[in-house]
């Protein structure tokens, strides 16, 4: 689990093609990695295969390529890093899975002073239930605030301190990134569901019963 608060970019330093899936090395400048430890880049949960110096590697499986955007990762490019949540952390994002939902696309970029509006849409309609004004959203791993919903999409408004951190300062109209819908959202959309099938399921036995009296009377 993470949070979205991204701790640095790095850059990827050589991809290698596999017979299924992608290994990519990473640069970086973390002090203490682990070997199996669990690291966010650019929003997806990836494992340390290895590390040495300044560098290290992971495996991403074709599922991974299937619905993220690394499957055009390139080398030298910037990626956002993160590194797991411990429990002693500030949760100063929001609760970030890493497990992206799928990619959209940047319609309208817009410039204000130092700070920069950014729409995004692609959202297939049955997430669109997910999407909260003033709810949480990842993009490219970022833990940001939904501002204004379109109507297949978002619009997000980036501070200074957010584009200096991380590579969404990169980004340019057209480009895609990866996105992850808050996990409480998904939970209370899950349970409105629930409920709204249990309610079917009553009404629909009353009726059967209802129908069942008429025959009988």
């Amino acid at each position: 689990m993470f949070t979205g608060i991204i701790d640095h970019c790095g850059k990827i330093a050589q991809i290698e093609l596999l017979p299924q899936g992608l290994k990519i090395w990473v640069k970086h400048s973390f002090t203490d990695l682990e070997n199996g430890e669990s690291i966010a880049i650019d929003g997806i949960c990836l494992t340390v295969a290895s590390f040495q110096d300044e560098i290290f590697c992971c495996d991403i499986s074709p599922e991974t390529l299937k619905i993220t955007t690394a499957r055009d990762f390139k080398v030298d490019q910037q990626v956002n890093l993160e590194r797991a949540l411990l429990p002693t952390t500030r949760i100063g994002g929001h609760f970030v899975m890493a497990h992206v939902d799928q990619i959209v696309h940047i319609t309208s970029i817009r410039l204000f002073n130092d700070f920069v509006e950014m729409t995004f849409q692609g959202i297939n309609s049955f997430s669109k239930k997910y999407l909260v004004k003033k709810g949480s959203i990842a993009v490219n791993g970022v833990s940001l605030t939904i501002n204004e919903l379109t109507d297949d999409g978002f619009m997000v408004m980036l501070v200074p301190h957010t584009l200096e951190r991380t590579n969404l300062k990169k980004l340019r109209k057209g480009d895609f990134v990866n996105i992850e819908f808050d996990t409480l959202a998904r939970m209370v959309a899950k349970q409105i569901e629930n409920l709204h099938i249990e309610n079917l399921q009553v009404e629909n036995l009353n009726n059967v019963k209802l129908q069942i009296e008429n025959v009988i009377v």
